[in-house]
């Protein structure tokens, strides 16, 4: 798209949203300043880089098979480095343990060490982007139903070793950036049936977190994340939302929300508003769910324009952390990657773009209707000039240029994995 469009459609834009207090100048520079965490996993449908690696189990599937996908750490790392070439900004890149840099060796995850994940911290440092980190409980003879709630006290202790693990990697990694890393545990215990004692396995799971929490450390901070089921698992979940909000708000661990672990009518963005008075701060895992947790690529929607204008809202940007959850094989992986990242800087793009003072102000003198019409006009208008501003300053494709540049990357790298 030509500069000079950009500019002019701009500058229009930026008139109109005066008009109604907004700055679109510092909205853009806020906007500059968030980081997402970017997942590793869409790029090689959460295969990992484990010797004994097999299929997916646990809950977790990857529908698709789209040819290219990442098969080497170099392939990944490449394909991660091109996305950032299509979203402005400074992000964090999110790795699951089974991304460790094992060089052709079998390493059990109760063996996992800081240094199979040194290669990745210097790499991180040398692309300007940080890293978070996740357990892995699943795809792993030892997964079955049952993990950190198992009965069975080896299988349960080889979990709680490797969770201990994974946040002892997580410090070190924190420490080395200089910026604490953020470590997710979820686990996807659960039964296809209701269990004879819904709280004895929960009871289990509570003692096997203390246990892993009981070192505390300065350079990582937890996340627990909960999900309503998993695919052959239906019926029950030990980790459910009950259950991690509470152990959550008791222990002063972060909950993470992730948007496709609910029912579809909740509104996950209502929830933030009750866990900022209880929790000391929030993950989310943005995932677009469609029917149940199908990890869709991320779009700007209702329920994506909602979460975002929800934290603007509590500004609570310091307190709510955001990362991208979702792994679809049916497109182009490096194209869902940038659609969905971008999407969700569009959405709080919006939401930086809204006049909260006067809306407030209307509200709190009862004046609804002029409320509810001034939310309404926003809708329409001109948000995208804004955006292709944004995409302009920070030497991004602006609109839908991004899609040659995609398309290029494949024909050059991608297509040529078999």
């Amino acid at each position: 798209m030509k500069e000079s469009i950009v500019k002019q459609a701009y500058e229009i834009a930026a008139e109109r949203y005066a008009a109604i207090g907004v700055d679109t100048g510092k909205a853009i520079d806020r906007l500059r300043k968030i980081s997402l965490s970017l997942h590793c996993w869409q790029a090689d449908d959460v295969s990992g880089f484990e010797s004994q690696g097999g299929d997916l189990s646990g809950g977790i599937q990857v529908t698709g098979n789209y040819p290219g996908k990442a098969r080497t750490i170099e392939e990944l790392r490449a394909d991660i480095l091109k996305v950032k070439t299509f979203v402005a900004g400074d992000h964090r890149l999110s790795l699951h343990e089974i991304y460790g840099d094992f060089r052709g060796k079998v390493v059990d995850r109760d063996e996992v060490e800081p240094a199979h994940f040194l290669s990745w911290m210097e790499w991180a440092k040398e692309n300007n982007l940080k890293l978070d980190f996740n357990s892995t409980s699943f795809s792993h003879p030892k997964s079955g139903n049952l993990t950190l709630a198992n009965p069975d006290k080896g299988i349960r202790d080889f979990w709680i070793e490797h969770t201990k693990r994974c946040r002892k990697i997580s410090e070190e990694m924190g420490k080395f950036q200089a910026d604490p890393c953020i470590m997710n545990l979820w686990v996807h215990d659960g039964s296809k049936e209701v269990p004879a004692n819904r709280l004895k396995y929960r009871r289990i799971l509570e003692q096997s977190l203390d246990d892993i929490f009981a070192t505390g450390y300065a350079n990582m901070k937890d996340c627990i994340e909960a999900k309503l089921f998993g695919i052959g698992l239906e019926s029950y979940t030990v980790g459910s939302y009950d259950f991690y909000l509470g152990y959550g708000a008791k222990k002063g661990k972060i909950v993470t929300l992730d948007t496709g672990h609910f029912h579809l009518t909740e509104s996950v963005a209502d929830k933030i508003s009750s866990m900022l008075l209880f929790t000391p701060e929030i993950m989310l895992h943005v995932s677009r769910p469609i029917r149940w947790d199908s990890d869709h690529v991320v779009i700007l929607n209702d329920d994506l324009q909602d979460l975002a204008r929800e934290i603007i809202r509590c500004d609570a940007l310091d307190r709510v952390h955001i990362g991208l959850d979702y792994f679809d094989a049916t497109i182009n992986r490096i194209g869902a990657y940038v659609i969905g990242c971008r999407a969700t800087q569009k959405a709080i793009l919006q939401a930086l773009l809204e006049p909260s003072e006067t809306l407030q102000e209307y509200e709190s003198t009862d004046r609804l209707f002029e409320r509810l019409a001034l939310q309404e006009e926003l809708k329409s208008l001109p948000w995208s000039a804004v955006w292709d501003q944004f995409c302009l300053q920070n030497d991004v494709p602006v609109g839908e240029d991004y899609i040659a540049g995609i398309q290029e990357y494949e024909k050059n790298v991608t297509s040529k994995r078999q």
